[in-house]
Formats: C-alpha cells, sequence, structure tokens
C-alpha cells in the first residue's frame, strides 16, 4: 500500500468521501443523501479496474488504499467503503491504518434478513471474493442457526450495471440462468450483497418471486456513517443541501453522465 497520507485536522464543514469498485457504491450514496442531505460527497469510482471481485486480495487491498489515499488527499472528514468485496478484504486494515479517520465499511445485511424470518431459506447474492473473505464467514456462522443460508457468486453482473444496462433480455437470462440452480428451493429473503445489485433489484425481485423480502446494507451503512460523524461532532449543520463531486478512474466521461443517472 501507498505511504500513509499525513494527519490533519477533521472539520464538520468538510466532505464525506465515498469510494467504490465502480459505479455500484452510488446505491450506498443514495442513502447517504437521504439520511444526510446537508454533506458535501466526493464520490470515486474506480472503474478502471472494476470490477474487484475477481482479482486477489493483494490486488483488490491495493486499489482500495489507492483510492483512500486520493480521497485523503482531498481533506475528506470520513471515508465510506461502499463496495462489500473492498469492505472485506481491506477495511479492517485500513482502519488499522487511519485510527484518526471515520471509516465505515459496507457488509451483507444478512442479520436483517434472518430476523425477518427466523428458520427461512436466506439467498446471499454477492462478488465470489466476498463470499470466500473471513469476514462474511464470520457473519454467516452468527446466524446458521436461525436459517437456512444459501450463498450464490454472480461473476459477471456488475458489468451490466457499469454498462446502465438495469433490464435487458441479456440481463433476466444471465440472472435466470444463476437462480435456475435453486432448484425448486423457495426462498424467504434475499440479500444483496453488492452495491451494484440494487440497481437491478426489481428484476432479482421479479426472478425470485414479489413475495421474497430483498434486504441491502446501504441504509445501515448511511445510519452508522450518521453515527460516526455526531459521535466526533463533524455533522454539518449548515441546513442546506450538500453537493456531490464525481470523480473517477476511468477516461470514459460517459461514467460521470450515467453515475448522475443512477443517483436519480
Amino acid at each position: 500500500m501507498e505511504d500513509l497520507v499525513e494527519v490533519y485536522e477533521l472539520q464538520a464543514d468538510m466532505p464525506v468521501g465515498v469510494m467504490d469498485s465502480g459505479l455500484g457504491g452510488i446505491s450506498v450514496l443514495q442513502k447517504i443523501r437521504q439520511v444526510l442531505p446537508q454533506e458535501n460527497c466526493i464520490f470515486f469510482g474506480d472503474s478502471a479496474h472494476a470490477p474487484y471481485g475477481d482479482k486477489s486480495l493483494a490486488e483488490i487491498r491495493q486499489l482500495t488504499a489507492n483510492v483512500v489515499n486520493n480521497l485523503l488527499r482531498q481533506r475528506v472528514k470520513a471515508v465510506v467503503i461502499a463496495c462489500n468485496t473492498a469492505s472485506s478484504a481491506a477495511g479492517a486494515i485500513l482502519r488499522e491504518k487511519y485510527p484518526w479517520l471515520p471509516i465505515i465499511a459496507i457488509e451483507p445485511a444478512l442479520k436483517p434478513a434472518v430476523l425477518h424470518k427466523i428458520g427461512g431459506r436466506v439467498l446471499v447474492l454477492a462478488t465470489s471474493t466476498t463470499l470466500r473473505e473471513k469476514k462474511f464467514k464470520k457473519l454467516m456462522e452468527s446466524y446458521e442457526d436461525k436459517a437456512e443460508i444459501i450463498s450464490m457468486p454472480l461473476p459477471g453482473l456488475p458489468e451490466f450495471v457499469e454498462r446502465g444496462e438495469l433490464d435487458s433480455p441479456a440481463l433476466r437470462e444471465f440472472l435466470q440462468k444463476h437462480f435456475s440452480a435453486l432448484g425448486d428451493k423457495k426462498i424467504d429473503c434475499g440479500v444483496l450483497g453488492c452495491t451494484h445489485y440494487p440497481f437491478v433489484r426489481p428484476v432479482i425481485q421479479e426472478l425470485l418471486g414479489e413475495e421474497v423480502a430483498i434486504f441491502d446494507g446501504a441504509e445501515g451503512t448511511a445510519r452508522q456513517l450518521r453515527r460516526q460523524l455526531d459521535m466526533r461532532g463533524l455533522l454539518n449543520m449548515r441546513g442546506k443541501n450538500g453537493e456531490v463531486i464525481w470523480q473517477n478512474s476511468s477516461k470514459d466521461t460517459h461514467l460521470i453522465e450515467l453515475s448522475k443517472q443512477l443517483l436519480g
């Protein structure tokens, strides 16, 4: 990882940095804008290196550290790792490296899904890296006595979102192919364990069935950001809506426009 950025004083009027391996983290940014509308945010999408899910652990940690250091050079007061893969691989390491900085890492919303129906069957959709990391395995072990938990990696799904392809015959065929592996198993709850997935949630909901309760970690992450800022006296209390500064590692200028559209 790169050398540490110098420690600086955190102030309430500084922006919040939100990062993702691409555009998926905008689903978390949406919730942050709802929970903390007065905060200015810098959203950095690392689309030039997306997806993170098919990379080695060392690569993911390096890429995540590079983006976080970029945000620190812009003097953010907190960093939200709005990527489940990056959170699992690098969240704890970055908190150790930057103990003075609020770093909020997202995780799959397994707890609310299990508690929604004790004894039910929960389908966790995520990247292969997220599902095989110790962080998720520990989380899964905490609830496997309360529900039947089925893990399903969906390699290739984030790329649909990166192309702005949120509902198409190809997307439906892709999802149906994976869901067919469930056979006749009745799913009670679904967990969207990648921040790209909420953007295709309507299609996932339709294919799994309208009776299936769907959960993601965006709202919990936004609430945790608010708690962390409040604890440190860093909430922006100016009383007007903040702005979003869009940044992306890719040279494709279309991605910024797509980012704004996804934020909605």
